[in-house]
This record gives structure tokens, C-alpha cells and sequence, in this order.
């Protein structure tokens, strides 16, 4: 079976890099799919545990070859899947942060592991780095000498994934496994959608050279002036629509222009408006085809959608996040668990929280 239809799963995504006036560095994400699926949660994961990178046939009993401690304690959005957890996204002790987004029909993995190397199922590759890296260069590192991800079925797929990671410099990386081997990109625009490749999407920004922040005047035409009597028209030509590279498009410039905040509740703040610029309203992105369910997607919708939106913050280590039925936004503080030595899980909260205002008489 060709890779590219073993990989059939789809779900969109969009992830941000953005920065603070004051120098904090944040790193968010949409997930959008048609499903989430059960028991993720937001997720604390201490250091000193050991877990697995392969977990050949689910199996319990795993080869030692492939066990790792936990240098750094993490929290994300995952699974706390026994022998090894999942994260589809977080943060780590020392503030690297980063996720991974579906890089459908693209993402190619070898069946063989290079020598020297320790293999990895590509949905281990959020936990394995936050657990074991504390910047992007020993990312780098750990992708180019010490690691190799491997074409080896978890929960009977193996999915097409492609990753973002940025650390408290505010450099930010895309990672994409391409049939002519892994490529990583260092000091990228800091965003990242899915396929095609993020090389095609940054060339595709030329055809956009004429967006920007500043509205133009009233147009001279046929010796007849029209006045400008809307908003806005600086940016007329800017793609609407939930496609990766409309999406990709819309976040570069948005990125670009839009003012950063001044500190750290300010730029969350800030930067959920952004991603909520690519979020995928729910009944607008009706999915063609459907991709493989596992034994963990109980619900699964005939659309995709925004499930939740997340953002990281390098300096304080939190976490935070809203549904796309809860926008309230919520924390966890890494720092504040650090002592503690078994796994957390926490609930999204994914009902609707409304906040009455009503004078009482």
C-alpha cells in the first residue's frame, strides 16, 4: 500500500508564533477535526517517568531499547495513554513549545530506523521532545543524529503529521518528514497550516504582495472620482476561505500587522483573535471523505471544526486554552505542579459557560 493512502487522514490546524511588546513568546494552535478523541485532556506530565517512544502493536510489554525518562515536566493536550502518553501540543519546564498539524498526502516516514538512532511513532514526537529538549537547537539535534520517525501503525494508522516548535528565544522551526527525507526550516515566518509543504506556502505569499494595513484612497476612473467610503480595503484580496494556504495567507499578514500586546494577558488576549480569524465555524467545512476511526473516537462529526484553541507562553509556562463551545479562557501554571510526581489530567470544559449581568433588584 502506497503511504499516501495509508495516510488518509484530514483535519485542518493552524499554529502561530507571536510575540509580546514587553518579550514574551508565545506559541498557539487550532485544532480542527471532526472529532476529539476520548479521554484528551489538558494534560501535566512530571519529569523522571519513563515512557516509550514505539509501542509496537499497543503492547504492554515493550523493548528497553526504546525507553526514555523524562528530563522535563510538560503539559499539553493529549491522551494519557499507558505505556507512553500523547500530546498534540504544549509546553515544557524550560519554555520549548510546539505541536503537531496534519501534513496530509505529504508526510512520508521510512520502515527503517538509521543506524544509531532511536525510532519513534510520529504521534510520540511532541511528548518525546518536550521531555527530553529544553531548546530548539537540541531539537534539531535530536531530529538529525538521535532520532528517526518510523512508518509503524499506533492504534492501527500511522497519521501524516508535521510539527512547530519555538523556545523562549522566539525562534520557531517547522519540522516536515517529505519522500526525499526530513526537512527542518529554522527561522521560519512562525506559521504553520498543513499541506503543502511550508516552503510552497511562503512562496505563495508573493501572490499577496499588494495586502496591507493602510486603506487606499478614492479612485480617479474615467475622469469621474470615486471617494473611498469604506474600511478596510487595504487588505482586499486577502483569501476568506478555511483552506491551508488561505489560512497560512491570512495569519502571515495578520501576524505582520496586527499590534502585538504589551504583555503577556494582553497578547493572549490578542492572539486568539488571530487564530479565531482561521477558526472553522461548525457546518462550514463538510468533510469529503472519511478518515480512519480509531477505537479512542466515540463522537465524530459529520464536519471539521475548531475544537479548542491553545497557547503556550515560553517565560511563564502556561497553558491555556478555550473549546469551541467554552471561550472562556483557562490556565494551567507548569511551574506550580513541578513538585508533583504522577500525571494530572484536566477536563477542556467544553459546555457552554455564560456570565449573567443582571443588576440584582
Amino acid at each position: 500500500m502506497e503511504q499516501s493512502e495509508l495516510y488518509g487522514l484530514g483535519g485542518g490546524c493552524s499554529a502561530l508564533a507571536w510575540s509580546t511588546r514587553d518579550g514574551k513568546h508565545l506559541w498557539g494552535r487550532n485544532y480542527d477535526f471532526d472529532r476529539l478523541a476520548e479521554g484528551s485532556q489538558v494534560t501535566f506530565l512530571p519529569h523522571g517517568r519513563d515512557y516509550f517512544t514505539l509501542v509496537a502493536a499497543e503492547k504492554e510489554n515493550t523493548d528497553p531499547k526504546v525507553r526514555c525518562t523524562a528530563r522535563y515536566a510538560s503539559v499539553g493536550m493529549g491522551l494519557l495513554l499507558r505505556p507512553t502518553p500523547v500530546l498534540y501540543e504544549g509546553l515544557n519546564e524550560r519554555g520549548l513549545m510546539g505541536g503537531q498539524l496534519y501534513y496530509r498526502t505529504f508526510a512520508h516516514y521510512p520502515d527503517q530506523c538509521r543506524e544509531g538512532t532511536q525510532p519513534i511513532q510520529p504521534p510520540f514526537l511532541v511528548y518525546h521532545l518536550l521531555s527530553q529538549c529544553a531548546t530548539v537547537e537540541e531539537v534539531v539535534r535530536c531530529l538529525e543524529k538521535e532520532a528517526t520517525l518510523v512508518s509503524i501503525p499506533m492504534l492501527g494508522t500511522v497519521p501524516p503529521l508535521h510539527w512547530s516548535f519555538q523556545d523562549g528565544t522566539g525562534e520557531s522551526i517547522v519540522v516536515e518528514p517529505d519522500r526525499d527525507g526530513l526537512h527542518i526550516y529554522r527561522n521560519t515566518l512562525g506559521v504553520m497550516t498543513n499541506s503543502p509543504g511550508y516552503p510552497w506556502h511562503r512562496q505563495n505569499l508573493l501572490n499577496y504582495a499588494g495586502v496591507r494595513d493602510l486603506d487606499y484612497d478614492g479612485l480617479e476612473l474615467g475622469g469621474v472620482h470615486l471617494e473611498q467610503c469604506f474600511s478596510g480595503s487595504g487588505a482586499q484580496g486577502l483569501p476568506g476561505d478555511w483552506s491551508s494556504p488561505s489560512r497560512f495567507v491570512r495569519l502571515a499578514f495578520l501576524k505582520q500587522y496586527a499590534v502585538p500586546g504589551a504583555n503577556e494577558a494582553e497578547g493572549v488576549s490578542r492572539m486568539l483573535h488571530l487564530l479565531q480569524s482561521a477558526a472553522f465555524p461548525l457546518g462550514m467545512v463538510r468533510v469529503s471523505h472519511q478518515s480512519p476511526v480509531t477505537e479512542l473516537d466515540t463522537k465524530v462529526e459529520p464536519y471539521d471544526y475548531t475544537v479548542y484553541t491553545s497557547i503556550s507562553c515560553a517565560q511563564s509556562r502556561r497553558f491555556y486554552w478555550t473549546t469551541y463551545e467554552n471561550q472562556r479562557v483557562r490556565y494551567l501554571a507548569l511551574d506550580a505542579l513541578l513538585e508533583r510526581r504522577e500525571p494530572i489530567q484536566i477536563p477542556l470544559g467544553q459546555a457552554e459557560d455564560f456570565c449573567c449581568m443582571t443588576p440584582a433588584e
